[in-house]
């Protein structure tokens, strides 16, 4: 079974001590990883994860370029790079050119970033994202850090989708963290891709069964949140859940390199 892990974040090892120390107080919880290319590499070779996606971001626009740089740099043999456009970044155009010849994707975490998913100032940037064929990972939910603030709720996500349709969008979290029962009413069936990062271990039991009858497993991908999530773990929880192993399959590794068009 190919095992790819569509959800982790890494920093270049100058950067990775004052990472791992601002996710422990934003999250109020222990970081025991260090959270650099070599680290992860070592456990993914320990749970046999043949790639793994590093999602980066610019919480400032002039971050950008520098992080996009380091990404860019990265093994493409071993990862897979989902850049970074801060939403308010003037040079988004020529960015996004940069991106669609060097990564496969990007990350937006509008909390960290400080924006609503729906803003319309930041439209055109959608409309580019979606003309060059760019799949987008949003943090869907609430965020630990920012408790009771919701910047990608699922009506947002009902607007964002229904106005730029072609735009290949994946909800981390199962679509949003900690609000799974209005995703489950809400976003289930429609064209939509989720992870089940830091989600499907936290999830109720009749949750994760409803989400599962209720949205296609072919738009379903295994992440972990790495280094807040352990690969271990999550893999060991979705190779215990009582679904056929051909689901499983998918899950793992089949949907991500379907969409992705990985090799």
């Amino acid at each position: 079974m190919i095992i790819i892990d569509s959800h982790t974040h890494v920093w270049p090892e100058k950067v990775a001590e004052k990472a791992r120390a601002y996710l422990q107080k934003s999250f109020s919880m222990p970081i025991t990883v260090f959270p650099t290319v070599e680290n992860l590499l070592k456990i993914m070779d320990e749970n046999e994860i043949s790639k793994s996606v590093i999602a980066s971001v610019a919480s400032r626009p002039d971050q950008v370029k520098s992080i996009n740089n380091w990404l860019f740099k990265t093994d493409k043999k071993r990862f897979i790079p989902f850049a970074s456009i801060h939403p308010f970044y003037d040079n988004w155009k020529e960015e996004l050119k940069r991106i669609k010849d060097n990564a496969y994707g990007i990350k937006f975490q509008p909390e960290f970033q400080d924006f609503y998913i729906d803003d319309e100032k930041i439209f055109p940037l959608y409309e580019q994202i979606q003309k060059l064929n760019i799949p987008v990972l949003f943090h869907c939910g609430t965020e630990l850090s920012l408790p009771g603030i919701i910047h990608v709720s699922p009506d947002k996500i009902i607007k964002i989708t229904d106005k730029f349709p072609e735009m290949t969008f994946i909800g981390a979290h199962m679509g949003g963290f900690k609000i799974w029962d209005e995703v489950i009413e809400k976003l289930t069936g429609r064209n939509i891709y989720f992870d089940t990062s830091s989600s499907i271990s936290y999830m109720k039991k009749e949750q994760l069964d409803m989400f599962m009858s209720k949205h296609s497993i072919d738009k379903i991908i295994f992440g972990t949140d790495f280094p807040v999530g352990s690969q271990k773990n999550e893999i060991a929880f979705l190779k215990s859940l009582d679904i056929e192993e051909d689901k499983k399959i998918k899950l793992f590794g089949g949907n991500i390199i379907k969409l992705l068009n990985l090799k």
